[in-house]
């Protein structure tokens, strides 16, 4: 081999070997090349194109306005505002600390809570939702950067603690929480509607010239039957009644009872649910409807019904009232006043304890029985609220004659106020319940109220028993009644008084001391147009319901009776008379 030949086979080797290597690794990359492209194509093209469509636009979900809640002649009890909210974006705040500092002078909030947000790795938080115009107008002079506000709805209570429990409130996300904002809030809440926007390079919003935008429906206006007016008089004379005698706490119900329509609610303590963090839970809730109590006497109207509609007994009929002290399986029944020989109406009309229990013994406990349950007592009345109580009555099927005459008496059961306000109405409406209701309906597209369906009245007992239990109640009133401070001058009133010890929570016996005093009834008593109920929770000194509730009852009576123009009736008949020819 010549030396030439040998220089070739030296230096030809490694120039394949170099071509050899970059055919290879090009057709290694063309190969990934495929692979990726196969799998792009195929493998996760959906997710890219949700990728870009992210990248490319926005979606912003907007809430519709929440509806207004108005009394039963269109007075604005709940409505919405525009109030700034306070936020930041931690990113942009280059002296977290000092920042913290400045804002938790002005908003009150602690420091560390509000460095703890601004060191956060989050690129947008809340600081402080619903800001008042003072705190805002301190944020805007502050001018540090990557702080802001942010206009947003807050629900506005104009009327303030009136029918606070009533109306109940909405949370930071304009949600019901309690009383009708939660029972109504699928009919109160605004629909939610969604607009898509496009996005520039540089992430700017584009609003498309062909965007078909949609605004999001308002939530419907809800009619409320409780009348401002009527809700305003209750509230004074309760507050009144409270301060002079200082009771711890009441209620008062006004309804009308041929529609179940509730005119005025109110609960005491109250609350404004504009400022739902200055009170404790237990002041928000509404206790005509979520609290018992055993009613005394004025639950003797169920008594006097059953026993009349039995024919147990007749109005007439005397009953001997053991002068004011009567033994039962061995335990006593006091009255209050020592009585001898008295009729069934007198037994009421005094409030006799020995005179009811002897006709509940005659009754029966079955019987006795059937018209606490057919009253309503036992179970809930179905008000539209949430909450409502069931209360609580003695279920044995054999009742000791003891148990049975403290049970006639108002004693050994637990009742709502809402339940003893409706046994008035079933007395009022001619012996039929009608089931009580805070809503009449929501505003319609013709400017009206459409109405819900209401359940068909069901009847408890028959029209001439309630003619007859109103008769006796009429007499209560009357001079020897024990419901004298209830007569309204002009009106012929029925109602009955109720005076009732409370249990001790440590002794779990009776208190010496304890009261509440009460007095339901109904007004004019020829016609019933008002039901009123009255409970007075720890009188001080004089706690006899006939004392503290019998006065709030007559001065609401006749401010509410003046307001609806119903004429006295000794002005009825004399317009009736300068008619005739």
């Amino acid at each position: 081999m010549t030396p030439a030949r040998t220089e070739r086979k030296k230096t030809g080797c490694p120039y394949f070997s170099r071509i050899g290597v970059i055919v290879a690794f090009f057709f290694l990359g063309l190969g990934l090349l495929t692979f990726r492209l196969v799998y792009l194509q195929l493998f996760i093209t959906q997710n890219l194109s949700k990728i870009a469509v992210r990248q490319h636009q926005k979606t912003i979900v907007i809430q519709g306005e929440r509806g207004r809640i108005l009394d039963r002649n269109g007075r604005i009890l709940a409505a919405n505002l525009e109030v700034p909210s306070l936020y930041a974006v931690p990113p942009m705040i280059k002296t977290p600390g000092s920042v913290a500092e400045e804002l938790s002078l002005i908003v009150n909030e602690p420091r560390p809570l509000i460095l703890e947000k601004l060191k956060g790795d989050k690129s947008f938080v809340w600081i402080k939702r619903k800001i008042t115009p003072e705190v805002s107008t301190a944020i805007e002079n502050l001018g540090v950067e990557g702080v802001g506000m942010m206009m947003g709805p807050e629900r506005f209570y104009p009327k303030k603690h009136l029918m606070g429990h009533i109306l109940g409130f909405v949370g930071s996300e304009n949600q019901g929480l309690e009383g009708i904002e939660k029972q109504y809030d699928g009919v109160l809440q605004g629909k939610k509607a969604s607009v898509t926007l496009e996005r520039d390079a540089r992430g700017e919003d584009i609003f498309p010239k062909d965007l078909n935008y949609h605004f999001p429906k308002k939530g419907e206006d809800l009619y409320v039957t409780i009348d401002e007016v009527i809700q305003y008089i209750s509230e004074k004379e309760l507050d009144a009644m409270m301060k002079e005698s200082g009771a711890e706490s009441g209620a008062v119900i006004v309804i009308e009872p041929g529609t179940g329509d509730i005119l005025a609610w109110v609960v005491r303590p109250d609350f404004n649910p504009n400022s739902i963090s200055a009170y404790s839970p237990s002041d928000w809730r509404n206790r005509g409807i979520t609290d018992v109590y055993e009613p005394g006497s004025t639950f003797k109207i169920v008594t006097a019904a059953a026993a009349l509609e039995e024919k147990t007994v007749f109005p007439s009929d005397v009953i001997y009232c053991e002068n004011g002290s009567f033994a039962i399986d061995g335990k006593t029944i006091h009255d209050h006043t020592r009585e001898g020989m008295l009729t069934f109406s007198q037994v009421i009309q005094k409030s006799s304890n020995i005179g009811t229990a002897k006709v509940a013994l005659r009754l029966g406990e079955d019987k006795l029985r059937h018209y606490i349950q057919a009253f309503g007592f036992g179970s809930k009345t179905g008000i539209d609220l949430n909450g409502e109580m069931s209360g609580i009555v003695n279920a044995s099927r054999h009742l000791p004659k003891r148990t049975l005459a403290s049970i006639s008496i108002g004693q050994g059961i637990a009742v709502t106020p809402l339940q003893m306000a409706a046994a008035f109405s079933v007395i009022a409406n001619g012996g039929v319940f009608v089931k009580p209701r805070v809503v009449r309906g929501v505003l319609d597209e013709k400017g009206g109220v459409s109405r819900g369906e209401s359940e068909k009245p069901r009847r408890v007992i028959s029209e001439r028993t309630a003619r007859e239990v109103t008769r006796i109640l009429q007499t209560v009133v009357h001079p020897g009644g024990t419901g004298e401070k209830a007569a309204l001058s002009g009106y012929i009133v029925a109602g009955k008084t109720g005076t009732a010890q409370t249990v001790d929570s440590e002794t779990h016996t009776y208190s010496a001391d304890q009261y509440i005093g009460s007095f339901g009834g109904f007004v004019p008593a020829d016609d019933p147009r008002l039901v009123i109920l009255v409970v007075i929770n720890h009188p001080k000194g004089v706690s006899w319901g006939g004392s503290v509730a019998a006065p709030v009852f007559r001065n609401i009576a006749g401010q509410t009776l003046n307001y609806l123009g119903i004429p006295p009736f000794d002005t009825k008949r004399m317009l009736v008379v300068q008619r005739e020819p």
